[in-house]
């Protein structure tokens, strides 16, 4: 597949199948991310590969994020909510969660990492487009909570910033109606 077209038919499908995917697939997946741009070759990234019951341990920590967040009453009445959280990652077989631990370097400006591994992100999810796979980026609330962190062992400044759900696409994608560059870009010439 064509870089241009790669990029121009790409589309976040949250609906695919149950089949497994092949870890090969999934192992260029990752390769793809670490090609990524990256200041001063830090290599901030960090992958999880979700399978199986991995993605019920996952489910276990966001439904017990969404508990903490709500009052004893608001428990009762939010059951199914907790529940919903609980069953999101079985959406998909395959879940990469992917996060950043920056550097201690002195010279490394902490943006910068987090660029690079959203970079690293958009690769994984060319790449996962290219293999004939569905893709989508989930983040929210429950994916910057501590408990979140801890769940994947990253440090104090570390983050999970994607929660890469993949599978083999259960629905045609949507085509793109995206807003012309020229509306966003200024000429300076002089």
């Amino acid at each position: 597949m064509d870089i241009f077209d790669a990029i121009k038919t790409r589309r976040s499908i949250g609906k695919v199948k149950e089949d497994p995917v092949p870890k090969e697939l999934i192992e260029k997946i990752l390769e793809t991310g670490t090609f990524a741009p990256n200041h001063h070759r830090t290599n901030p990234w960090r992958f999880y590969v979700l399978t199986g019951q991995g993605r019920e341990r996952l489910g276990d920590v966001l439904a017990e994020v969404g508990m903490s967040q709500l009052s004893q009453d608001e428990l009762v009445n939010n059951q199914a909510k907790i529940d919903r959280l609980k069953k999101n990652p079985l959406r998909a077989p395959v879940i990469i969660a992917v996060g950043v631990e920056p550097s201690d370097k002195t010279n490394v400006i902490i943006q910068e990492e987090f660029a690079a591994v959203h970079s690293c992100v958009q690769n994984m999810l060319l790449a996962a487009h290219s293999l004939g796979l569905g893709a989508v980026w989930r983040t929210g609330a429950q994916c910057y909570h501590p408990m979140v962190r801890d769940f994947f062992k990253l440090s104090d400044k570390g983050e999970i910033v994607a929660f890469i759900y993949i599978g083999y696409p259960d629905k045609e994608p949507p085509t793109a109606n995206k807003t012309h560059y020229s509306q966003f870009t200024t000429w300076i010439e002089k």
